[in-house]
Order: structure tokens, then C-alpha cells, then sequence
């Protein structure tokens, strides 16, 4: 993966208490063709990187509540 060098944003589908936390990096997601995703509660750890159709099929899955919680 190329060095993300870009800021984070947290997903809107992030819970707000601390709990489920997911962030990406949009503008690394525009500069290098790739989306970058991590657990905002381990900023450290590892990301993972997804090719963009895949990403936005994911999200699209989300968004029609396909993944139940």
C-alpha cells in the first residue's frame, strides 16, 4: 500500500459511543485508486485496502441493511 499520507474521516455509519468505529481516507481513496479502511479505535494498527467498486458495493450492502448487526 502506498504510505497514507492523507487525513482519516470517520464513517457516518460509526456509532457515536465509542463502539463500532470505522474510518477511511477519501482523499487517499481519490489520489491513489484504492480505499483504505481502519478501526478508529486502533489508529496504529493495520488497514485495510479495498479497490473502489468493491467498496462502494460494500456500502451500497450496508445502506439497503443487507448486513443485519
Amino acid at each position: 500500500m502506498t504510505p497514507l499520507t492523507h487525513p482519516w474521516v470517520k464513517s457516518s455509519y460509526s456509532s457515536q459511543d465509542g463502539g463500532d468505529c470505522v474510518e477511511w481516507s477519501p482523499a487517499h481513496a481519490n489520489a491513489h485508486g484504492t480505499v483504505p479502511v481502519r478501526d478508529s479505535k486502533n489508529p496504529n494498527g493495520p488497514a485495510l485496502t479495498f479497490e473502489p467498486t468493491a467498496w462502494t458495493a460494500f456500502v451500497t450492502g450496508v445502506q439497503a441493511g443487507e448486513f443485519p448487526a
